[in-house]
């Protein structure tokens, strides 16, 4: 069991020098992006659903 854990790890290790890591510019422009995004889709949710709301209101009221 314990030489399954040690095998597993340094195949982790193998595989994380593979990896090729964004810049600090890269992580903010997607960061920025998905921010801006996730605004976007809130206004627009916000809207939706007061403008639903009243309609209700109106027709039941």
């Amino acid at each position: 069991m314990i030489d399954k854990c040690i095998q597993f790890l340094k195949e982790v290790k193998v595989e994380l020098k593979k990896v090729v890591w964004p810049t600090r510019k890269d992580t903010i422009g997607s960061t920025s992006v998905v921010l801006i995004v996730v605004i976007i889709v809130a206004l627009f949710l916000g809207l939706v659903d007061l403008g639903l709301s009243r309609l209700i209101r109106i027709v039941l009221g």
